[in-house]
């Protein structure tokens, strides 16, 4: 069994990717963002927390969040996501005998990978990151194809809370 081990820190400010569990030729999160940005919107409203970038891709996320002063439960936020996304999708993906037995959906990656942000450096670090990662994948040949926020199902979620950088994947209404 593996043992995790997490970075908690109260009121900190956390980077993570969280993963289809099957990437293969899987759009479902630009196919199903409008009901991914209600999932985090819904989480946000009953435990809030500051999103600082966010990009979306076919079958991976990135951001940068921060938790309120005093809070480091960050799973919690994710399992919720998770949990509202996947229940108000039709079950119609293919599971293994272990998640039926769980009653698991096959969807999401079970664990996700965080990284509590040191300083402004690696802010900045991660932050450039988030920026890249169309262009990683190939989704675009310059950065600055990916398309705008504004206009594009590929984009961000929902309106920052803190909001550090003016050309982060979020949208700036």
């Amino acid at each position: 069994m593996a043992h995790w081990r997490r970075a908690w820190w109260p009121g900190g400010t956390w980077f993570f990717t969280v993963n289809l569990l099957e990437r293969r030729n899987n759009r479902l999160l630009v196919e199903q963002i409008e009901l991914l940005r209600h999932s985090v919107a819904k989480v946000q409203q009953a435990h809030p927390f500051a999103i600082h970038a966010w990009v979306v891709l076919p079958d991976h996320l990135h951001c940068i969040l921060s938790l309120p002063e005093g809070d480091s439960d960050f799973p919690l936020r994710w399992r919720l996501i998770k949990s509202h996304f996947s229940r108000a999708l039709p079950v119609n993906e293919q599971r293994s005998q272990t998640r039926l037995r769980h009653g698991e959906r096959g969807i999401w990656q079970r664990h996700y990978w965080e990284h509590l942000i040191r300083d402004e450096q690696d802010y900045r670090h991660h932050m450039d990151y988030v920026h890249i990662n169309p262009l990683k994948h190939g989704h675009v040949t310059r950065v600055a194809d990916w398309p705008s926020p504004r206009t594009s199902a590929y984009a961000s979620l929902i309106e920052p809370t803190a909001l550090i950088d003016s050309n982060t994947l979020i949208p700036q209404n």
